[in-house]
């Protein structure tokens, strides 16, 4: 890699690595030199060994793939629900004054709670993790949508109207661009609410899946292991999130 490559990255990610370098090694020497004892806290090593232990064993691909499936049905279905009805509340006047009162009253509600409620209803399997993903996720999607839609600037519609720009073309060329920052915005709130929404379902009630993972090991007290779901999870939310970061700079090159 040519050295001002090397440059450029140390520039712009410099700060993030020196921050979780230090932090995993502040870790490494609470857990083992004060705690000293992996029973209540579990060193970066060993989780990372128990990471390795899991995969050898194909454990951890299990999990993975059964909280990968439930977590990407559940968001993908909420996310496309949640812009519909973010455009009807921020478009129809009826449709917002019928809808605003149950987005207000469920986003407040701890949906988490219900979880039970949907195992219930659904059973163990995957329907009821998808319903709690895609119901932590929904409104956040909608009400960012909502705001996006509301929020756009009336001088650029009015321009291009003056220019004969139809209902349609002012969507698709004004209103909908600047939305998307606030769509982007709704979509990366989701990724945190529908991991939520995975682990806390598995914990009530699953088969496999890295939720179920993370209470077999709390009920053994097997604490590298808890962690190392824990930190597959934490990754998952940081990749998925950087990976909406970079689209929205190609999508969006004029926020930058």
């Amino acid at each position: 890699m040519p050295a001002f490559k090397v440059a450029e990255f140390g520039h712009r990610h410099g700060w993030a690595i020196a921050s979780v370098v230090i932090g995993l090694s502040l870790w490494e020497f609470v857990s083992r030199v004060v705690v000293g004892s992996k029973l209540f806290l579990a060193a970066p090593s060993q989780v990372w060994m128990a990471i390795v232990d899991l995969w050898r064993s194909g454990e951890l691909a299990k999990h993975v793939a059964t909280s990968a499936l439930e977590f990407a049905i559940g968001y993908v279905v909420a996310c496309l629900l949640g812009i519909i009805l973010g455009f009807l509340m921020a478009t129809f006047r009826p449709a917002k004054q019928a809808l605003q009162p149950w987005v207000s009253g469920l986003y407040a509600t701890p949906t988490v709670a219900l979880a039970p409620l949907f195992i219930l209803w659904f059973g163990i399997g995957i329907v009821s993790k998808v319903v709690v993903v895609a119901v932590l996720v929904i409104f956040p999607v909608a009400i960012n949508t909502e705001v996006g839609l509301r929020n756009t600037p009336l001088l650029l519609v009015e321009t291009v109207r003056a220019f004969g720009a139809n209902a349609r073309q002012i969507f698709f060329k004004v209103s909908l661009p600047s939305a998307l920052p606030f769509i982007f915005a709704g979509l990366k709130l989701g990724i945190g609410r529908g991991l939520i929404g995975v682990v806390v379902a598995e914990l009530f009630g699953a088969r496999s899946g890295l939720g179920q993972l993370i209470q077999q090991s709390a009920e053994t007290f097997n604490m590298p292991t808890l962690f190392a779901g824990v930190t597959l999870l934490a990754a998952a939310g940081i990749a998925m999130t950087s990976g909406f970061a970079w689209l929205e700079k190609r999508l969006l090159p004029w926020r930058e």
